[in-house]
Parts: C-alpha cells; sequence; structure tokens
C-alpha cells in the first residue's frame, strides 16, 4: 500500500496513542481496553504510514513536492 500519513500526522497520531495509555490507567476496566485498542490502532497507523480510512475516503496528509 502507498504511504498516505504525513510527518504532521503522524506525530499526532503517536502523541494521541501515548495519551490513551496513559489514560488506561485512570478510567475503568472496560473504557481502559477501549483505549489501549485505539491506541495500537492509531501507533500502528502511524509507524507504517498507511491510514485504511484515507484511501477509503480517497485523501491523504503527505506534503506535495513541487
Amino acid at each position: 500500500m502507498k504511504k498516505n500519513i504525513g510527518k504532521t500526522d503522524m506525530t499526532v497520531r503517536l502523541v494521541v496513542a501515548a495519551l490513551l495509555v496513559i489514560l488506561y490507567f485512570f478510567v475503568g476496566k472496560m473504557l481502559g481496553l477501549i483505549f489501549v485498542i485505539l491506541a495500537i490502532i492509531l501507533a500502528v497507523t502511524a509507524l507504517t504510514g498507511v491510514c485504511p480510512l484515507y484511501y477509503i475516503f480517497r485523501t491523504d496528509t503527505l506534503e506535495k513536492k513541487e
């Protein structure tokens, strides 16, 4: 698959994933589990540079080269 996540988007995804993991320790078990699952999804998409939803909506956040 072609990469469709830019550097800013990648950074935001990793920061939000880290925040969700931290919140895991302060909320209930079910909500904490949901937060961890979302954090894993965000981290995987950020590290691979590919977001399947961006393919569905035909968009990307890559910086365009002139």
